[in-house]
């Protein structure tokens, strides 16, 4: 596609900073057709001007219709790997961008999204529930399952979100037949914490915003055995359910025979905004770029059928909302949490990287930014 010439001058910059960073990833291509041809998908996505997959790269680009099959080809290249290109854009992040930090661990924010598809025979399509309260939206749709993860850049009062991968993480039953390493048996909120972890690799320390329903007792062991054996350190900051139980820490051990205890009481958390109401602490905090009146309360408990790992819970009360949030890291400040879990709606994916993918495009399964 020819742009007139004062175009091309005005946008030299960054056409200067996107020869840069598509560069980066010439050594992911065994074959140099290949890695032209990631050039020209890959631009032809940031310009294309509807989503019908790989016709609107070709329209937009103006390129021969020849060119479609040998597009096609692309996705089903052995030249590349997708885990390969992951691992580069992850470093080439790290090197280009001001990447935000709270005490030493880089942000993470992750997020499922579920994709409504008309035809029910795309490949990654199945029934899924939506866990919303937003009573517009129907109960089950079917769709794609997809898992985004991004990382925060910028200085604390601008931020972005800059989006690290995007995978789909459910409906792939049949694929795994293939034997392909990219397809995992692990659950959404499993697979979340995997690739994140695999992206703190790439970073160093980092602390993961996630929503309420990856607060749960198979994602927190995953979290444990993951930083138990690797070399970085991965926190969680998310919410918890409103009907959300924890328990006190054991009192010291029983006299005669038995197993010590590994609970105490039971604390039914949403009954602290009352029982404790006496024990809020009321300040003024910046939420979502505008101050607010607060009151929190901090407490260490137990949490998990089982597992009863020690979490950091942070009651906030403000504008007559009330929320729980919980942390697994016991050395970060609650208000330090309640602004870092603000942080979590930075996470603003364009609509064309996750939704209305074509055939091919979903039968590779995931797709990296």
């Amino acid at each position: 596609m020819s742009l007139p010439y004062f175009s091309v001058v005005d946008h030299m910059p960054m056409l200067d900073f996107m020869n840069k960073i598509l560069s980066c990833f010439e050594s992911c291509f065994s074959r140099k057709a290949a890695f032209r041809w990631f050039v020209i998908i890959t631009v032809g996505l940031m310009l294309r001007s509807d989503k019908l997959g790989v016709t609107s790269v070709i329209r937009d680009l103006a390129l021969k219709p020849d060119c479609y099959l040998s597009m096609l080809h692309f996705f089903r290249a052995s030249s590349w790997s997708l885990e390969g290109i992951r691992q580069c854009w992850f470093q080439t992040v790290s090197r280009f961008l001001p990447l935000c930090q709270e005490d030493g661990f880089h942000i993470l924010v992750g997020d499922g999204v579920k994709q409504s598809k008309e035809g029910r025979r795309i490949p990654g399509v199945k029934k899924l529930c939506q866990e919303s309260e937003n009573s517009a939206k129907p109960q089950f749709i079917h769709g794609h399952m997809f898992g985004g993860l991004g990382i925060l850049a910028g200085s604390i009062h601008s931020l972005t979100c800059i989006p690290l991968s995007i995978r789909l993480h459910d409906g792939l039953q049949e694929l795994r037949n293939w034997d392909s390493p990219c397809i995992s048996n692990a659950s959404h909120v499993i697979q979340m914490i995997e690739d994140a972890y695999e992206a703190a690799k790439v970073f160093g320390d980092s602390l993961l915003l996630l929503d309420r329903y990856f607060l749960s007792v198979p994602a927190l062991t995953r979290l444990r055995e993951l930083t138990k054996k690797g070399s970085v350190h991965m926190e969680i900051v998310t919410k918890a359910k409103r009907n959300c139980i924890a328990y006190e820490k054991p009192s010291t051990r029983k006299p005669g025979r038995g197993r010590p205890a590994k609970k105490g009481n039971a604390v039914h958390l949403k009954e602290l905004f009352h029982s404790h109401k006496e024990k809020f602490l009321q300040t003024e905090l910046e939420l979502y770029g505008k101050k607010e009146k607060i009151r929190y309360y901090s407490i260490d408990l137990l949490w998990g059928q089982k597992l009863y790992q020690e979490l950091r819970f942070v009651l906030v009360e403000y504008n007559g909302v009330q929320s729980i949030l919980a942390g697994t890291s016991r050395s970060i400040e609650p208000l330090s949490m309640i602004r870092l879990y603000s942080y979590r709606f930075r996470i603003l994916y364009e609509p064309c990287f996750y939704t209305n993918f074509s055939e091919e495009e979903a039968l590779s399964h995931s797709t990296c930014v």
